[in-house]
């Protein structure tokens, strides 16, 4: 795993989510979401499948408005152009009968983004070989470095990436973790949305793990990895959960056969052990397992993500 690089302090946010919460009739998709991005960061925004991943990086764009609460980039709403953000969300779209770079010529001109910046881009992301071919006769990791270029073209202080290693092989997904790290160290803020733990693992600064549109945790890769499997054998067991989760949270308590298991830190066991003895609560057994980062998730989410360490 990476080190964790000291970017943004206090004060330096580039995204901010206060309360987002989106509604589609009677149907919460995002709820309640707040988190913080720092300046240069990799920030990793994990969940499975319908935890609302996506849904909130549209309104971090400002594609769609949220039903309460608020997004902001650098301190102005979301989707402001004031702001220089590039995105691939879901997947990229382009014209099929032009080239990758006349498909670039013509976002560039758009965007407003200097003519010079199409090469440049299809460097940075290893398509300068095929440039001049059709965009239909792309592979699908051609289209999504195509896609990542196309984010890149404003050369923007936020990038925001919804799966870019789809469909990429091992050498490409190799070169997508070398450019985002160079984009971070270059002083650009990414926001990387992925199912991927391996590489969420190696690239990413600090995570946000989400679960049926509601925060589950914070903190960075290193943090998470440092959680503990603590099994802890206790009668009456009902007590001792409750107890456990006045302490530390519901999200990381849950029974399984019989025994409490607990998403714990070393300094947590001990006080865990002190507040049930001190409730009168039997404890037979404490013993502490540790975890992969995919079981960390299947703790904490209770859906499966796809662990692709490499």
């Amino acid at each position: 795993m990476q080190p964790v690089q000291e970017t943004g302090g206090p004060g330096d946010e580039v995204v901010v989510l206060d309360g987002l919460t989106k509604r589609y009739g009677s149907r919460t998709v995002v709820d309640d979401l707040s988190l913080t991005v720092r300046r240069g960061e990799v920030y990793g925004f994990l969940g499975p499948n319908g935890a609302g991943k996506t849904t909130t990086l549209r309104a971090l764009l400002g594609l769609i408005r949220p039903t309460s609460g608020t997004a902001t980039v650098l301190g102005r709403p979301a989707g402001s152009s004031a702001v220089r953000v590039g995105a691939l969300i879901e997947g990229p779209g382009f014209y099929p009968y032009l080239s990758g770079r006349d498909n670039l010529r013509v976002l560039a001109r758009y965007a407003g983004a200097p003519p010079g910046r199409v090469d440049l881009v299809l460097g940075t992301v290893a398509l300068t070989d095929r440039a001049g071919d059709r965009y239909s006769t792309y592979s699908l990791g051609m289209k999504q470095r195509l896609g990542v270029a196309a984010a890149l073209l404003k050369d923007p202080e936020l990038v925001i990436l919804d799966e870019p290693t789809n469909g990429l092989d091992p050498a490409g997904i190799t070169d997508m973790r070398a450019l985002l790290r160079r984009l971070s160290g270059e002083g650009c803020t990414v926001v990387l949305s992925s199912h991927l733990l391996g590489e969420v693992e190696q690239v990413c600064d600090r995570v946000a793990v989400v679960s049926v549109g509601r925060l589950v945790v914070e903190s960075s890769v290193g943090e998470l990895l440092g959680l503990r499997r603590l099994v802890v054998e206790a009668d009456p067991i009902e007590e001792a959960a409750a107890i456990t989760a006045g302490l530390l949270g519901a999200d990381r308590v849950a029974v399984e056969d019989g025994a409490l298991v607990v998403q714990a830190g070393p300094e947590d066991t001990a006080r865990i052990n002190r507040a049930l003895v001190l409730a009168d609560v039997d404890v037979t057994g404490l013993r502490q397992e540790a975890q992969t980062l995919e079981e960390v998730f299947l703790q904490m989410t209770g859906s499966e993500l796809e662990s692709a360490v490499r």
